[in-house]
């Protein structure tokens, strides 16, 4: 029997932002000056599959890549490199109709709840102006369907004629899911939904994506640099370093015995405070600029355990057990053998 095909699925993606030259500096490089356009390489050859009904976790250090990663996934961005499927039919080609209906069926909720909702709509605009445009609902009924929201996210539906300004963190970030639900989606992408708010309304609004989740079926890429958050609410955890995944697969089975030198120096940061009992030093220094990435490995920099190999080329991430993928030389008993 062949196995469905992934809700969602990234093959080979990147994605590089070029910062265009202005006209003294193109007058410039005319002139014989070295001067070159800017290339941010944000995404670097990912492949990301994500199952119905899943929670994936995807975690890093700020400036890795992860945000942009999720836009791409939900189509905000388009792709430079590689290919985008949804339901296996590749996410290329489509007549208008058919690319506005799969689109509807990705959301992104973003992290700041304030900066993401419009300050000079109501409520009832903010939630039910998306589900009217695109026919999903009739004008009529647009307070009757935006009260349902509401009350599905645990607000007041009375409260759907006041603005963002009038709402605590929390409320304003259960409006955003309330929007995102609105358009009726299966995925959503959560870009660190809940790092903005105090640590009791995040546990709150944590019970809230899973009681939605059970209710909805729906499916999350959960976006965090928060190992904590992410251990709690995700079935399959992601590592990102600086644009590519280094480690992946269930989340329990990485909290209990992480591979990549990445992985177990962020879980260090978790373990209890017993000098005695850490085998591995947490990660020094910073990560590198998306502008100049080290070549070969973009973690050997920072890497107790960094060889010749690291150096000189790029780790592909493989499997190293069942459902567990890593990209590391010492995996390899022929590059870790070899003297650095």
């Amino acid at each position: 029997m062949t196995e469905p095909a992934p809700l969602l699925e990234l093959k080979r993606v990147s994605k590089r932002f070029v910062g265009k030259l202005d006209l003294a500096a193109r007058v410039a490089r005319l002139a014989g000056a070295g001067i070159r356009e800017q290339v941010v390489h944000a995404v670097d050859r990912v492949d990301l599959a994500v199952s119905e009904g899943e929670v994936v976790g995807l975690v890093g250090e700020s400036g890795c890549g992860k945000s942009t990663l999720g836009r791409l996934a939900v189509g905000l961005l388009p792709v430079s490199e590689g290919e985008r499927y949804w339901r296996g039919r590749l996410c290329n080609g489509e007549d208008r109709t058919s690319a506005r209906d799969r689109q509807l069926k990705m959301q992104m909720i973003f992290q700041d709840p304030f900066a993401s909702l419009n300050p000079r709509l109501t409520v009832l605009d903010i939630v039910g102006e998306a589900p009217v445009l695109h026919g999903l609902i009739g004008p009529r009924q647009q307070i009757e369907y935006v009260g349902l929201q509401l009350n599905r996210v645990g607000l007041d539906p009375t409260l759907m004629r006041r603005y963002p300004h009038q709402f605590s963190g929390g409320q304003r970030a259960r409006i955003g899911i309330a929007r995102a639900l609105a358009v009726k989606p299966e995925f959503l992408v959560c870009d660190e939904s809940i790092a903005a708010l105090d640590v009791s309304i995040q546990a709150q609004i944590l019970n809230l994506f899973m009681d939605l989740k059970a209710a909805l079926n729906l499916t999350y890429l959960f976006i965090s640099h928060n190992l904590r958050v992410v251990r709690h609410i995700s079935d399959r955890l992601l590592i990102m370093y600086l644009g590519r995944i280094v480690e992946s697969g269930p989340t329990a089975e990485i909290f209990a015995a992480p591979n990549h030198p990445y992985t177990r120096g962020l879980l260090a940061e978790l373990a209890p405070l017993e000098p005695k009992k850490r085998s591995f030093v947490p990660i020094k220094g910073e990560v590198a600029s998306p502008l100049r990435p080290p070549e070969g490995c973009h973690f050997h920099p920072r890497c107790p355990y960094a060889m010749e190999a690291c150096r000189a080329r790029v780790p592909k991430l493989e499997p190293i057990a069942a459902g567990r993928w890593s990209a590391c030389f010492l995996n390899d008993p022929e590059a870790s053998s070899k003297p650095s």
